[in-house]
């Protein structure tokens, strides 16, 4: 039992993490081409993964934001979500990603040590590292709401931002990381979707509201009551996972088709048999498909409570179904 609570916890911060590089992302907005982000970093060619986002900052930049104003060239980034605790060990093992990350540049001293920031991002203010920190005579100052700088005791620059403190006019995507979104929040997040400058921007956006809309069903349920669009901005955002589901069903059947038509072919003489029976097959797989894809649209939907009627309008949108048809699946 252990086990299985052990492994959706780590599904959950899977699901978070993806959304928290997003949002800040979408936060540094302004300074999106004087920054690279990488997801995940390898020290050179050794067996070493640092565990969390690095952002790279051209030199001379002023970022804009608050979040960056600390950042440096090189920038270690580290999530926690909100089941995640924060505390000194925390602190040190963020350090230790830095010097990792310096000690394993291209040559010797390529990265220098004024050259790295580190920043600790959690929803909740970790009351106990704060405590320690005060315990321990070191210097924090709190240069802006929600963003704590530690000024002493440390190798690299580094900021502590909660998210619960930031302000909500000026970072909007982190307060969506959250369970506690308000309904105006959840309402411009899907109206600015609607309305994104870029592919890039755009999908940023819905890796936020896919997992936000997921941990605020009862604002969605809200919102969706009404607004006509908001089954249709569903359905968009939950695309990808969709897809997701049905390709990889796709890619197993279209494995198992190939294995059986390959003995089918073998066992007979005539190629023009084999042939009609690869296209039948193929005709059958492409239909199943169809309907498993609509059939997990229908139980994702179901999921956020949306009612018959509406689902029945997203189906014959998105799928291009009759009335009939749609029903049939709702049964």
């Amino acid at each position: 039992m252990a086990k299985e609570k052990s492994k959706a916890e780590k599904k959950q911060k899977l699901q978070w993490h993806p959304a928290f590089a997003a949002a800040l992302e979408m936060e540094l907005l302004e300074n999106k081409d004087d920054l690279e982000f990488e997801r995940e970093h390898n020290l050179n060619r050794k067996p070493l993964l640092i565990d969390c986002l690095v952002i790279k900052k051209k030199k001379n930049v002023v970022i804009k934001n608050e979040i960056g104003k600390l950042f440096r060239k090189y920038n270690i980034i580290e999530y926690k979500s909100a089941r995640d605790s924060l505390s000194i060990d925390d602190v040190a093992k963020t350090q230790g990603y830095a010097h990792l990350y310096k000690a394993y540049g291209e040559s010797t001293n390529a990265v220098k040590f004024d050259e790295v920031s580190v920043t600790l991002i959690r929803e909740s203010k970790p009351v106990g590292l704060f405590k320690y920190l005060e315990e321990n005579s070191y210097i924090v100052s709190n240069p802006y709401k929600g963003i704590y700088y530690i000024e002493s005791g440390l190798k690299f620059p580094t900021q502590i931002i909660v998210g619960k403190e930031l302000t909500h006019e000026n970072h909007e995507w982190f307060n969506l990381l959250s369970d506690k979104v308000t309904k105006q929040e959840m309402a411009r997040a899907i109206k600015y979707s609607r309305n994104a400058r870029s592919k890039n921007e755009r999908e940023l956006i819905d890796a936020i509201f896919e997992v936000s809309a997921l941990a605020n069903k009862n604002i969605v349920e809200e919102l969706k009551m009404g607004d006509e669009d908001m089954c249709q901005a569903l359905m968009e955002i939950m695309k990808p996972e969709i897809e997701e589901v049905v390709n990889t069903a796709v890619l197993l059947e279209r494995k198992e088709t190939t294995e059986r038509v390959e003995r089918e072919t073998t066992e007979r003489v005539e190629k023009e048999t084999a042939e009609r029976v690869e296209k039948e097959t193929a005709e059958r797989v492409e239909k199943e498909t169809t309907e498993r894809a609509t059939k997990v649209a229908v139980e994702m939907l179901r999921s956020l409570h949306l009612g018959n009627d509406e689902i029945k309008e997203a189906l014959q949108k998105n799928y291009n179904l009759s009335e009939e048809e749609a029903l049939f699946y709702l049964k």
